[in-house]
């Protein structure tokens, strides 16, 4: 069975960075960062498979970058430069298939989330 759980989340002023994590039991393969604002559909953010290869999506590109450490079976989401409509719930989710954009159908496993507020 899938687990996922997603952290690092927080509130931060516009210019401001942080770092999510996605901790990861029962899969190996691909990972995806998803975001959803309120009243807005669930977005696909990056995706990343084993061998580093990764998607990121036009809206958070040269801001956000994906990465993992294979040891701990953790999936990174670097987010700099952050802005308010960056506001959103922020998941973690599996996929056994990698391509862009990034689908929501092709994951499952979903995390609980954890928020991000971007607000001065």
């Amino acid at each position: 069975q899938v687990q996922m759980a997603e952290s690092g989340g927080g509130s931060v002023q516009p210019g401001g960075s942080l770092r999510l994590s996605c901790a990861i039991n029962g899969h190996t393969g691909r990972v995806g960062w998803f975001r959803q604002a309120p009243g807005k559909e669930r977005e696909g953010v990056a995706a990343i498979d084993r061998t580093d290869y990764s998607l990121v999506a036009n809206s958070v590109k040269g801001r956000f970058t994906i990465s993992q450490d294979r040891a701990k079976n953790t999936v990174f989401l670097q987010m700099n430069s952050l802005k308010p409509d960056d506001t959103a719930l922020y998941y973690c989710a599996a996929s056994r298939i990698m391509r862009s954009p990034i689908r929501e159908a092709d994951f499952y496993g979903w995390g609980p989330g954890t928020q991000v507020t971007v607000s001065s």
